[in-house]
């Protein structure tokens, strides 16, 4: 590495900090699981809670599930005696049903130890808390200098030290540098800084280098690449998969099936389905059924089509008829309300 390279590098991480918290100090998003810059660490439940909702979701999506999550049980407590029925419904619509089921088990488990462990290593016990979730308690809830690294944060490293390496490899690089810029002092701040400035200015597209706090400290935009970073090893096609999905009701009530605890849609209430999953499973009961057209649906490693099959209920060989006045479709993950909205 050349020395102008070093000197750059040494200036980030020596100016970086505390150029990036004054800033947030005074632009930092207004989130309901976030306490204001400089004031005390919220509540480790509800930083926790939020960290698992964010998995693989947008703020603006968990929003409305948070609030009504920590409506409904306010304390890690009454969420670990919660039914985990309830909560899996409650959930519907987020996706990623293992997050639902660890987040019982983990609030279980809390609750029974009487609080959340304070340190990253601890953490990462916990059913359903990785390296990331685990790093992002420690350093928001209980202000450990912990490196938390999301998507933000990668391609704010990726675009300060130019990182051509494409993502998924240069993933350690991109840690190891974030790693230098963590500061001792207010790190939970500097965490949210740091995802808040990936969010609102370093943005993947047309990034506001203009009003950036770190502009001038930024290889990529001294280059005049910041926009192409952080690059991309190209993704291979989804596979296609297909199955059947059975749709039988009267006006009283309507069939449905609790799916297997693990696996896709992990517990979830569903339509009896067959053939996307790995099963071969006949129809819930006799025919003749209709054809209603196909849903078609996109998972992280796959995409469906399920063709929609509907009949009067009558005599089912397996499934829980449900009353009409009891069924809320938006109980029901994403692709069974697609199915139902065709079916209905």
């Amino acid at each position: 590495m050349s020395t102008g390279a070093n000197l750059r590098e040494t200036a980030v991480s020596q100016q970086a900090a505390p150029r990036l918290l004054e800033w947030y100090d005074r632009h930092a998003r207004v989130l309901p699981w976030r306490a204001p810059p400089g004031a005390p660490a919220m509540d480790p439940y509800r930083v926790w809670l939020s960290e698992i909702m964010l998995q693989q979701t947008t703020v603006a999506a968990v929003k409305s599930y948070f609030q009504r999550f920590t409506a409904l049980w306010p304390t890690v407590q009454a969420l670990a005696a919660a039914d985990e029925a309830q909560v899996m419904a409650e959930w519907a619509g987020l996706g990623y049903y293992a997050r639902a089921r660890n987040l019982v088990a983990c609030a279980r488990q809390v609750a029974a130890a009487r609080g959340f462990p304070d340190t990253r290593e601890a953490l990462a016990q916990l059913p359903g808390i990785g390296p990331y979730t685990s790093a992002a308690i420690a350093a928001i809830a209980f202000d450990q200098p912990e490196t938390v690294v999301d998507g933000n944060v990668e391609r704010v490293v990726s675009r300060l030290f130019a990182v051509l390496t494409p993502l998924p490899a240069a993933r350690r690089e991109l840690t190891e540098l974030a790693s230098t810029l963590t500061p001792q002092a207010r790190p939970g701040d500097f965490a949210q800084a740091m995802m808040d400035l990936g969010a609102t200015i370093c943005t993947p597209r047309n990034p506001a280098c203009g009003i950036c706090p770190l502009m001038d400290l930024c290889a990529a935009r001294a280059q005049g690449i910041a926009p192409e970073l952080p690059r991309k090893a190209p993704k291979a096609a989804k596979p296609l998969r297909t199955g059947t999905a059975w749709v039988a009701l009267d006006d009283r009530a309507v069939l449905l099936e609790r799916r297997p605890a693990r696996g896709l849609l992990g517990g979830t209430l569903a339509f009896p389905t067959s053939g996307w999953d790995g099963t071969d499973l006949p129809p819930p009961q006799d025919g003749p059924w209709d054809a209603a057209g196909e849903v078609r649906h996109v998972f992280t490693h796959f995409e469906l089509r399920l063709s929609v099959l509907c009949a009067p209920l009558a005599n089912p060989t397996r499934g829980e008829v449900t009353p009409r006045d009891g069924f809320d479709p938006n109980t029901l993950p994403g692709l069974m309300r697609k199915v139902w909205a065709l079916a209905s």
